[in-house]
């Protein structure tokens, strides 16, 4: 372990501060050696780049950035006539979602309660019906850390659609978004409030990208390919670079976040990736 540490020592550094509060397992010098030596040693330095390339979005960033959008936000609205206790914030999925920590996140840091704001889960769409026809006009914001390819928010959202009474613009609040979601958002009349738009020319081994060497980029991608022949790339090929501090989306190559039950074990793997004793 030890020449494998100092051949790529500045690498190490970088990877254990850059990913110091990965949830889902600790991103350490041996977990780094672990998932390294998975790799021919011709491999290793282009690996170690392109986990280089990874946007990753620490807590404090998360919190940081969630409450700046989401003041912007407001004030767009108030400055539109529509006060905070008429702004409707929706969970998107279950409590214990990435959907419900976010909305958590910005709830407490905003002290959204104090305003008289609104909070409804999406399954619970009698309330939903009951508070939009009290209120008859407002904004609906949908919360939730990070989109890909947009289909599971418009699936949760369409479902949502014709129980919300009135007029109620609605907005998405994330910390970042895929430019494939953004057309799916806009089919439907949703705004996004997001961080910087994830293109396909910032994801290195998307087809679109130019930001690796042809050779180079086509060795990654058939070692993704080796790891995973179908999902290699992650879903639907979305090859994402995005990382939260809670999860790695499963958009993100299997070069990084490794395979189901980690036979192939990654470095900033899902939850659902870990074996079911390694979960957190």
């Amino acid at each position: 372990m030890l020449p494998l540490i100092v051949r790529h020592l500045p690498y190490f550094v970088r990877a254990r501060w850059v990913f110091r509060d990965y949830r889902p397992q600790p991103v350490t010098f041996g977990s780094i050696s672990s998932w390294l030596q998975q790799f021919q040693c011709e491999d290793r330095r282009a690996v170690l780049g392109l986990l280089g390339r990874v946007q990753y979005i620490s807590e404090g960033r998360a919190e940081d950035l969630l409450m700046r959008l989401n003041e912007s936000l407001l004030s767009r609205l108030r400055a539109s006539g529509i006060p905070e206790r008429n702004v409707i914030y929706v969970q998107m999925h279950d409590p214990g979602s990435s959907s419900g920590v976010m909305l958590n996140m910005v709830r407490d840091a905003c002290r959204l309660q104090r305003r008289g704001c609104w909070f409804i889960d999406s399954k619970n769409v009698r309330d939903l019906h009951e508070v939009t026809t009290q209120l008859e006009t407002g904004a609906i914001v949908y919360v939730d850390d990070f989109c890909g390819s947009g289909h599971q928010f418009s699936d949760v959202r369409d479902f949502l659609a014709d129980h919300i009474v009135g007029a109620f613009p609605e907005f998405f609040l994330l910390l970042s978004i895929c430019e494939e979601a953004i057309y799916e958002l806009g089919k439907r009349g949703v705004e996004a409030v997001s961080g910087p738009v994830h293109s396909k020319a910032d994801r290195p081994l998307h087809p679109n990208s130019t930001l690796l060497d042809p050779v180079l980029k086509r060795r990654l991608v058939d070692i993704c390919r080796e790891i995973d022949r179908a999902g290699g790339l992650g879903y639907r090929g979305l090859a994402t670079m995005v990382v939260t501090y809670r999860n790695a989306p499963d958009t993100v190559p299997v070069i990084l976040r490794g395979n189901v039950s980690q036979d192939f074990v990654g470095i900033l793997p899902r939850t659902t990736d870990l074996p079911p004793a390694a979960a957190i």
